[in-house]
């Protein structure tokens, strides 16, 4: 549940500002964990049958064909946008970590190449046949996730607030500030990403009609998003409170003190996204691999997964090479992608399967969740659109 998203989040209060920061984050909190206890419920709504993907729902929801149609290709867009701002993730954090140790005295390398070199893991890594090898990667990743998240607000606590800090907007222009507002509303929407796999997730749980995996599956939910709050909130409070509105916007760039410390942090980003880049690929391995084998007639085998898997990690990469823009990125997938995902899909199938009274409590509270996740997903991607492409004019591309 705990992605890279937290290491912007101080970014994206200097964008929101104190009032409207604590509530975007607050707001996000409540209804994600609300669409969440809606999927683990859809898991086995109907009696002796479960929902082991997120477009079976769909298609349960909405129709065999329809469902597919509304389900997968945001899913696609969730995955790959994941890798992509991954690979900018992993490589920039590779940089740091080299910047810190070196102290000035080592030549200086581009972050292109950081990149080229964090993906050369996943050529390799990507070559692991699925989910449950991965399961010693993905320990590891929880555990350096919550260790970096405690550090980039523990280091911004000891370091203490930088003299003059200045807690205005970012941008000095009105639209400047509108747009500003929108992305970072995406960039708080990428921090919450874990409905994507969650049905995936549960259907590894054994399930009887006297226990149902919901149970102890809710017991998890709850746990997790116990410790969501844990990373999620003193990261960006604090985080602001110490650096105002120059934070960079990966917070962990703009510490630089106790340099071992910052450069553990960044080696557990590192480690951290390796697992995650893997666990979004594999589903969209599974599915290039199906259509490959199935539509196409391709042989499966070593030489399929080989090829169809390094092609996709090297797209990744080139991407990620392109546009390493962390925040740009975040806020862009964040809205476009993950505000349908997280915020109103899982309330549209819950009104399409469950059919509540309407204006019940249950259809009110659906309705509220649909229009916000919808605000969302238009304006975000403006924003973040708009800082991407003045980023942009300014930047040697592959520089």
């Amino acid at each position: 549940m705990v992605g890279a998203g937290v290491l912007s989040l101080p970014y994206a209060m200097s964008e929101l500002g104190w009032g409207a920061g604590i509530a975007v984050l607050v707001i996000s909190w409540v209804i994600t964990l609300y669409t969440l206890w809606q999927m683990v419920e859809m898991h086995e709504c109907v009696p002796g049958k479960r929902f082991d993907r997120y477009h079976e729902l769909g298609q349960h929801a909405f129709g065999e064909k329809l469902g597919l149609w509304i389900v997968v290709p945001q899913q696609l867009v969730v995955e790959v946008g994941v890798n992509i701002v991954y690979m900018v993730t992993g490589g920039k954090s590779l940089k740091k970590f080299h910047d810190v140790i070196c102290d000035g005295k080592c030549k200086s390398i581009k972050t292109t190449y950081f990149i080229m070199i964090f993906s050369s893991v996943h050529f390799v890594l990507s070559q692991l046949p699925n989910l449950n090898s991965i399961s010693g990667i993905s320990l590891a990743a929880a555990v350096m996730s919550l260790s970096y998240s405690t550090i980039a607000w523990g280091a911004a606590v000891d370091k203490g607030r930088v003299a003059d800090v200045d807690y205005s907007v970012r941008a000095t222009t009105t639209p400047g500030k509108v747009f500003d507002f929108f992305a970072g509303l995406g960039d708080v929407a990428f921090a919450y990403a874990g409905h994507n796999v969650v049905l995936e997730i549960q259907a590894t749980i054994p399930s009887t009609p006297e226990k149902p995996s919901k149970k102890p599956m809710w017991k998890g939910v709850i746990v997790a998003y116990i410790v969501v709050a844990v990373c999620y909130f003193p990261v960006p409070i604090i985080g602001y409170w110490a650096f105002g509105r120059i934070v960079d916007d990966n917070i962990l760039i703009t510490l630089t003190k106790p340099k071992w410390l910052i450069a553990m942090a960044n080696m557990m980003v590192v480690i951290h996204v390796i697992g995650s880049y893997q666990i979004y690929a594999m589903p969209v391995f599974d599915m290039i691999e199906t259509v490959l084998v199935k539509k196409l007639r391709f042989p499966p085998g070593l030489t399929l997964r080989l090829i169809a898997r390094s092609t996709y990690v090297a797209f990744t990469m080139f991407i990620g090479i392109t546009f390493p823009f962390f925040g740009g990125l975040l806020g862009f997938f964040g809205g476009f992608a993950f505000a349908p995902t997280t915020y109103f899909l899982p309330c549209i199938m819950w009104l399409a399967i469950y059919k509540p009274k309407r204006f019940s409590l249950s259809w009110c509270i659906n309705w509220v969740c649909i229009i916000l996740g919808v605000c969302l997903m238009v304006l975000a991607p403006i924003g973040a659109l708009r800082q991407i492409i003045l980023k942009a004019s300014t930047y040697e591309f592959y520089s």
